[in-house]
């Protein structure tokens, strides 16, 4: 009977430690697994910062352009403006120019008339 006792005794420590064997390869291959999985989404955690980091400096240099263009526009409006103010000026001087130019005509041809008129009573006046 000690013989049977000690063959069930190894036979339950034999089945034991097998199924002992069973569930710790099972839990190693389970915790490679999770190791797997971990670095997978580390290594996508830092493409993504990576990614981040390079459209965040994207972004600061596209802000900065258009600060820059926003500028050159704000320019371009005021030169703009300065040119419609200096074509306004000039369209009313050249208005003055033509009022003058025609004053200056109808004095002209006033002139004219007077020294013609002049003439005519000189020679009527020595005759």
């Amino acid at each position: 009977m000690e013989e049977s006792l000690r063959t069930r005794i190894v036979l339950i420590f034999a089945i034991s430690s097998a199924l002992f064997l069973i569930i710790a390869v099972g839990s190693c291959s389970s915790a490679h697994r999770m190791q797997i999985v971990r670095d997978s989404e580390m290594a996508r955690r830092l493409d993504l910062e990576e990614k981040l980091s390079k459209l965040q400096q994207e972004n600061a240099l596209l802000t900065e352009k258009m600060k820059a263009k926003d500028k050159e526009l704000n320019e371009g409006q005021a030169t703009n403006k300065a040119l419609v103010q200096e074509q306004l000026v000039n369209q009313s001087l050249k208005e003055e120019l033509a009022k003058v130019t025609k004053l200056k005509e109808a004095l002209e041809e006033d002139l004219k008339e007077a020294l013609v008129s002049g003439k005519v009573k000189a020679k009527t006046n020595m005759r």
